[in-house]
């Protein structure tokens, strides 16, 4: 699988086979690294571009420790260095940042600031998050269930939210892998209407079913996986009352799993409020997350080993 040189801001614009390929990477180096205890060098040389427009621990922990660990130089930047657009057009900033540095990865607002970044930059651009999208999160997210269930294909997953940009990432890849999608808003939160066609028109092409409803447990009905995320995210802290009334009855507990498969797991990408989800099940033996979390590192490793050079995985593929 050749992906080298691509940009990485959408899991739309990659195939199946090619998101389970940067699976297949990330296990391979999460066995080589964290079992086996290898020395792999792989980006000694290369130096990484962080752009960080909103502040993270996962996003920036897992990309700075994992490119150093495979020997490369990342370069953290904030608003108080570098403003996109502003102090410097987007534009110029790419090609400056292009020919000093071998990657960019941008944590940004906007995603027309993420794709004209990419636009004019010469080396691959990387979205470490956008007011519209997250694939390294869904990365994440899928490798912790292919772990943990042994294969993705013919899984429910219940979505019980917001209609944000995770779920938008989520929504443009699980039909790719077999997996079924339901989905609960509360009115006036419900995913872009551009994302449901999209994810309709995958639904049809790949056999899944694809549910909307504003009813959390008819979401969570029957559903292997139940996954939400903040009701209010960064730049939305003036809105917090009004989410906080329309997400009543949003918690996930223990009584949401009742209706959910027997064996259900709990994803969310942090970080966790309780009114999202109650401690019961956050620290539970359903709850996933903090697998989910360290498998940001191995996972934003693979997009980037996968970017920047010809690596090939050693480990059996898994089963997708």
């Amino acid at each position: 699988m050749q992906l080298k040189g691509r940009d990485f801001l959408t899991l739309r614009n990659y195939t199946a086979d090619e998101i389970k390929y940067l699976l297949w990477v990330a296990s391979d180096l999460k066995e080589r690294f964290k079992h086996k205890q290898e020395y792999l060098p792989l980006l000694q040389g290369k130096s990484l571009t962080m752009i960080f427009e909103k502040r993270s621990t996962r996003t920036r922990l897992s990309t700075e420790t994992g490119f150093a660990l495979l020997g490369g130089h990342p370069c953290f930047l904030t608003t108080q260095d570098i403003h996109l657009g502003i102090n410097e057009s987007i534009t110029d900033t790419a090609r400056v940042l292009s020919s000093m540095t071998d990657a960019i990865l941008a944590r940004v607002y906007k995603q027309a600031d993420l794709e004209l970044l990419a636009q004019e930059a010469s080396v691959p651009v990387i979205n470490g998050l956008s007011d519209f999208d997250h694939p390294l999160q869904i990365l994440a997210d899928y490798l912790t269930l292919q772990e943990h269930y042994g294969s993705l294909k013919g899984l429910t997953l219940s979505w019980i939210g917001d209609g944000n940009n995770v779920l938008n990432a989520i929504m443009m890849s699980a039909s790719k892998f077999g997996m079924n999608l339901q989905v609960a808003t509360p009115k006036g939160f419900e995913p872009d209407p551009t994302i449901t066609k999209i994810a309709e028109e995958y639904s049809i092409k790949y056999g899944t079913k694809l549910f909307l409803t504003t009813d959390p447990l008819e979401a969570a009905h029957g559903a292997n996986v139940l996954i939400t995320d903040t009701w209010i995210s960064m730049g939305q802290e003036e809105e917090k009352q009004e989410r906080l009334r329309a997400f009543q009855g949003y918690q996930i507990t223990m009584q949401t799993g009742k209706v959910a498969s027997p064996g259900w797991t709990l994803l969310h990408c942090l970080p966790r409020k309780p009114e999202e989800v109650d401690d019961e099940v956050f620290y539970s033996p359903q709850s996933l997350v903090f697998k989910e979390a360290e498998n940001r590192k191995w996972t934003i490793m693979a997009v980037m080993i996968s970017l920047l050079t010809d690596y090939s995985p050693q480990l059996r593929r898994p089963v997708f």
